[in-house]
């Protein structure tokens, strides 16, 4: 039962042992065929479905809220002017695109991968003659002017690779059968600026969706463009003394009198997704009403967290000693959450990104 008694702030608390072969390197056949692990985050009672039996758990008038940032083709390979190889990853897409509008130049922060660090001054060679000059640096993160003769985003388009997460191999013989173009993208995915996909919401189908609709069920989108933050491990032994990343979210004022009518009305919200619940808490009051409107979220949810607007989640199993893990153990209780996830390991459920679901209400 939450009472607090299992707030705590030490990083080894969110650890756990994952075998290797329960990382999931693809999706299931069918997006809504994959496991769903419900947990009563009261009684921490389990109870075991498929995703397509989320209908089960839902009732008319409930909302469920969507991320629809669309993940972008962020990672480029290319080579210094040197020779040697580099690997760049966009940071800031929606930034460089506002910076061709004002200026005619594709200027973004960006993750830059090579054998030395890049210094300022410094040109970068990739396919189809599209180039690029480090022009600054700071925090990590390198500051590129890109060049072509061509539209940028269609360049981007042809020749960008999704960046898919460290732990998901695509050499080494490994033998990939979907498209991760497809796959590790939402059905509903409108709003480009992601380098990392919502993942709660790679179960649901187009199908599924409307039978929800059909049932009842509100469906409200907001826009978080998940970035490379979510990647970086927690250094702090004390939780506490972390600071999380920063990411640009937007909530339409159609979805935010959806939520808060519901609200009014005493109707659930269900988020499908950490990245929902974030968005969502960091853009309430105190009564929990959800403000319309854009920004920066950079929101750090974990054990002692009082949730305001929240009331039932839809998330994967996370990675251990991260910020996701955390915000779970915020939401469901620490222990309720790695007793869940014990006994998912057990059953062979499937972990991480294209991994399988859980429900905690």
């Amino acid at each position: 039962i939450l009472d607090g008694s299992d707030v705590m702030y030490s990083l080894n608390d969110y650890n756990y042992v994952l075998p290797a072969d329960l990382i999931a390197q693809q999706p299931v056949d069918q997006r809504d065929r994959s496991n769903l692990l419900s947990l009563n985050r009261q009684t921490g009672d389990l109870s075991h479905h498929c995703f397509s039996e989320i209908e089960d758990f839902l009732e008319p008038r409930d909302v469920l809220v969507i991320n629809n940032t669309a993940v972008i083709p962020a990672r480029l390979e290319g080579r210094k002017e040197t020779g040697g190889k580099v690997e760049v990853l966009l940071a800031d897409y929606n930034g460089g695109l506002k910076s061709i509008k004002e200026n005619g130049d594709f200027v973004c922060r960006c993750m830059v991968k090579a054998s030395k660090r890049p210094s300022p001054g410094m040109r970068l060679y990739f396919e189809e003659d599209l180039k690029a000059e480090v022009i600054g640096s700071s925090n990590g993160t390198h500051t590129l002017k890109f060049s072509t003769g061509d539209d940028f985003e269609k360049v981007l388009d042809r020749i960008g690779k999704v960046p898919l997460p460290p732990y998901i191999k695509r050499n080494g013989g490994y033998v990939n059968s979907c498209d991760d173009r497809s796959s590790y993208q939402t059905v509903y995915a409108s709003q480009k600026g992601a380098v990392a996909a919502p993942t709660a919401g790679l179960h649901f189908t187009k199908k599924l969706l409307g039978k929800l609709n059909a049932n009842g069920i509100a469906i409200a989108p907001l826009t978080l463009h998940v970035g490379f933050g979510t990647f970086l491990p927690v250094r702090s032994d004390d939780i506490r003394n972390h600071s999380i990343h920063s990411e640009q979210f937007a909530i339409s004022d159609e979805s935010a009198e959806i939520i808060n009518a519901a609200r009014k009305d005493g109707n659930r919200i269900i988020a499908v997704g950490t990245t929902c619940v974030r968005t969502l808490e960091y853009a309430s009051n105190g009564k929990g009403e959800v403000a319309a409107g854009s920004g920066c979220c950079d929101l750090f949810i974990y054990p002692g967290y009082a949730f305001k607007t929240v009331d039932a989640m839809i998330t994967n199993f996370h990675l251990p000693q991260s910020t996701l893990l955390m915000l779970v153990s915020a939401f469901a209780g620490r222990q309720n959450v790695l007793n869940a996830y014990q006994e998912a390991i057990e059953r062979k459920y499937r972990f991480y990104s294209y991994g399988d679901a859980m429900l905690i209400a």
